[in-house]
């Protein structure tokens, strides 16, 4: 299947709900917990509460892949815990879950998006348009990340 066929296929769901969000926990760990060995402590943190948005993506009810955002400031959320199950990466998965994201934070009125991006993965969001903030690298659990953002 081609991965337009595959991204067509796909259900968007905006996941407010417990039942909804454990789309993308299954997801975080199957993708995260289980493949880079990351302890549910560390890849479960304060921000996975109430008021904290996931996108998730089903492929015939089964969840595939996730995101999710939360406020910092009043026209400021950080974007992250973007996850793809490894057998469905290669398929532009990744892109539509920000892409799915993004309409929705501009939909709740938000100016700008920040999010830690794993050293591998900055060329993903760059052709997404997100910037550099500085050139440090940090420390975010398991993985050397750099600080990102777009305004929108």
């Amino acid at each position: 299947m081609e991965a337009n066929d595959i991204i067509s296929a796909m259900e968007v769901l905006r996941a407010e709900a417990e039942w909804q969000r454990a789309g993308a926990y299954s997801v975080r760990i199957e993708g995260m917990n289980r493949q880079h060995h990351i302890t549910l402590r560390e890849e479960f943190d304060e921000h996975d509460c109430e008021g904290t948005k996931y996108i998730v993506l089903l492929d015939d009810g089964y969840p595939v892949a996730t995101c999710r955002f939360y406020e910092v400031e009043d026209s400021l959320v950080n974007l992250g815990r973007v996850v793809v199950l490894p057998e469905y990466r290669g398929r532009k998965l990744g892109t539509l879950t920000i892409n799915e994201a993004e309409k929705w934070i501009k939909e709740l009125g938000y100016k700008e998006i920040k999010i830690e991006s794993r050293l591998e993965a900055v060329g993903f969001y760059e052709k997404l348009g997100y910037s550099h903030v500085d050139d440090s690298v940090i420390k975010s659990g398991n993985f050397d990340c750099v600080k990102m953002n777009k305004i929108l």
